[in-house]
């Protein structure tokens, strides 16, 4: 199922530039360059549950976008990322002093279908997108506070400890993103975005064999950021 998703995804994608030079829509040919940042809270999917808070990270990368057609009022629009973020997990310990975070760092690249309404040209304009995202794993840190005895480590819920000193196995991972974001469009300066995404991991950042500790443990990010771009070139 979760491959099935992610082909289905890809896809879409894939085909959206063929669907809409099929359709009666008013043709656009424009490429667009720019950078984005933002703030990611991410949590880890884990099974058997670890308690945790959101682990707050930054996101800061490159984007591109082709626009291909505006049917009706709908302005479609394929767009890439190559961005830099920082995933991981915070733990809520309660049963003692001991604090624990851990930053894993991904270059993640979002393939993305962009569906625009509004103000092409000058103006605001709302925007969905949707998309297969895929991550390369850089590195990883953990930071540990308290006392970090045998005492208070099993006072876990569940006892739940393997993840403190377990490698990331799986340096590939993917899963689906989409978000709501608002464009202000400009003639000359360029354009403004504010957005916000939810990522859904399909993978799993340790192994999920019999003989590992964890049958889940997938990344999951809600992702708010601000990007600028500008036209390369705009035809009609």
């Amino acid at each position: 199922m979760k491959r099935f998703l992610l082909l289905f995804l890809i896809a879409t994608v894939a085909l959206l530039p063929q669907s809409a030079f099929a359709q009666v829509g008013e043709y656009r040919s424009a490429l667009a360059l720019g950078v984005n940042g933002g703030y990611v809270m991410n949590r880890v999917s884990f099974d058997p549950s670890v308690k945790q808070g959101f682990h707050g990270g930054t996101t800061m990368g490159l984007s591109l976008r082709y626009t291909c057609e505006r049917y009706f009022k709908l302005l479609c629009a394929l767009q890439v990322e190559a961005n830099f973020a920082q995933m991981g997990w915070k733990e809520t310990i309660e049963t003692s002093s001991d604090t624990y975070s851990r930053t894993v760092n991904y270059m993640q690249v979002p393939l993305l279908a962009r569906l625009g309404l509004g103000r092409e040209e000058k103006g605001v304009m709302g925007y969905l997108v949707l998309g297969p995202q895929l991550g390369f794993y850089l590195s990883d840190s953990d930071k540990r506070g308290g006392e970090w005895t045998d005492e208070t480590l099993a006072l876990r819920p569940n006892r739940v400890v393997e993840q403190y000193d377990l490698p990331i196995k799986n340096k590939f991972e993917y899963g689906i993103t989409g978000g709501l974001g608002l464009e202000v469009n400009t003639r000359r300066a360029g354009h403004f975005m504010i957005e916000g995404r939810y990522y859904f991991g399909l993978s799993n950042i340790f192994g999920d064999g019999k003989a590992d500790a964890f049958g889940r443990s997938a990344n999951g990010a809600i992702v708010a950021k601000a990007s600028y771009m500008f036209d390369l070139f705009r035809r009609k």
